[in-house]
């Protein structure tokens, strides 16, 4: 845990991202969307379980390196300890649907055709992705691509899985 208040501390900025801490007493918004299934999500159902909301887009070249990563971390983590949602920005889910079959991308694929949610989370940058903790407190933002199988990765999403009573990546 040393290391993620370190990161998170001094702002981490490297190799394309940086980590900033969200803001003590910061509301945190809603989270409520519809999959390409047309599945219903909600931040709230996910409590008990470490959450990783990436917003991208499939022009956004740092989103389509990072989502390999995204993926193998949630792969590696299983659904009972980590849920990754990628939340598609401003495209249509046509669109969305055929970056998905192009890559093999397994995530559940949000779609925030207006940019309503990244607004919400104050998101100006692609990628970035929020850790959410099992009890449901954002801990930090992570703006840029990050390799999410990698040390600091490892760094970063760590204490979130302890918190849920979780194995460690």
């Amino acid at each position: 845990m040393g290391c993620m208040v370190l990161l998170i501390a001094t702002g981490l900025h490297a190799q394309g991202f940086d980590v900033s801490p969200w803001p003590a007493g910061k509301v945190v918004p809603e989270l409520q969307a519809r999959d390409l299934q047309g599945q219903a999500w909600r931040l709230a159902d996910l409590r008990g379980k470490a959450v990783l909301i990436n917003f991208w887009a499939s022009w956004c070249a740092p989103c389509q390196a990072e989502m390999p990563s995204l993926q193998a971390l949630a792969h590696a983590q299983g659904p009972d300890a980590l849920v990754v949602l990628a939340v598609n920005f401003k495209e249509s889910a046509p669109v969305a649907q055929r970056f998905v079959q192009r890559t093999g991308l397994e995530l559940p694929v949000l779609l925030d055709p207006q940019g309503a949610i990244a607004r919400q989370w104050q998101v100006k940058v692609f990628p970035s992705t929020v850790l959410v903790a099992a009890d449901g407190q954002v801990k930090a933002i992570v703006r840029g691509e990050l390799d999410w199988t990698g040390p600091q990765a490892t760094a970063l999403v760590a204490p979130l899985l302890r918190a849920a009573g979780k194995k460690t990546p």
